[in-house]
């Protein structure tokens, strides 16, 4: 699986990339900073991004910025950012980006390699990834959400980290039937109506998010 991975700091760089190649991900390209990314995710369209929101020169939003551009060239680019901190704003942004896997993480999580990496894969195959710090601070923010039973809030915040059906029944201790009414209804108190768009998932978090 081919990664293009955008890092400034250079021992996280090269941890990332030893780790995704351990792993059998073939890491195509490591740039460390913003004007960079672009080029290389345009001219090696790699299955998946992993890149720093924060990037030189400016160390604000570049990184996130140049993914995005990307995946207007590239429709469904996977990509999975990483920040050091939760920034509600720039979630909303990339998840706002149409169709392809979508995944924001707390850089601390990369610590967790097992976690990290099958929140590379999953983003890879068209999956979400979501730091449950970030999800915990968008589901507080709206009164949209007012709607949902404690359950069906909890059930979308599962749905918000990528867990499947059976993953989240496993977590909250019910049945994968009960998952499933949990999920209609919430689509349904969200007005989300069907789709094949595999971030359907995400955009019922995003549903409470436009003002």
């Amino acid at each position: 699986m081919r990664v293009v991975i955008a890092e400034d700091h250079a021992l996280l760089r090269d941890g990332l990339t030893r780790i995704l190649r351990a792993f059998d991900f073939d890491v195509v390209a490591a740039v460390d900073n913003g004007p960079a990314l672009l080029p290389a995710l345009v001219s090696l369209r790699p299955e998946v991004a992993v890149v720093d929101v924060r990037l030189p020169p400016t160390f604000t939003d570049e990184g996130l910025h140049a993914a995005i551009a990307a995946r207007t060239r590239i429709p469904g680019l996977p990509i999975l950012v990483l920040s050091q901190h939760v920034e509600p704003l720039y979630a909303r942004e990339l998840l706002s980006t149409p169709h392809g896997g979508v995944g924001y993480l707390l850089k601390d999580r990369v610590s967790h390699v097992g976690e990290f990496v099958d929140a590379v894969r999953r983003v890879a195959q068209g999956g979400t990834a979501m730091d449950p710090e970030v999800i915990s601070r968008l589901l507080a923010r709206r009164e949209p959400l007012a709607a949902l039973t404690v359950r069906e809030r909890e059930v979308l915040g599962e749905m918000a980290e990528g867990r499947s059906n059976a993953a989240i029944a496993g977590k909250l201790h019910i049945t994968e039937k009960a998952v499933s009414k949990h999920i209609n209804n919430i689509f349904t108190k969200l007005d989300m109506p069907p789709s094949d768009d595999h971030n359907r998932r995400v955009l019922a978090v995003l549903a409470y998010l436009n003002p």
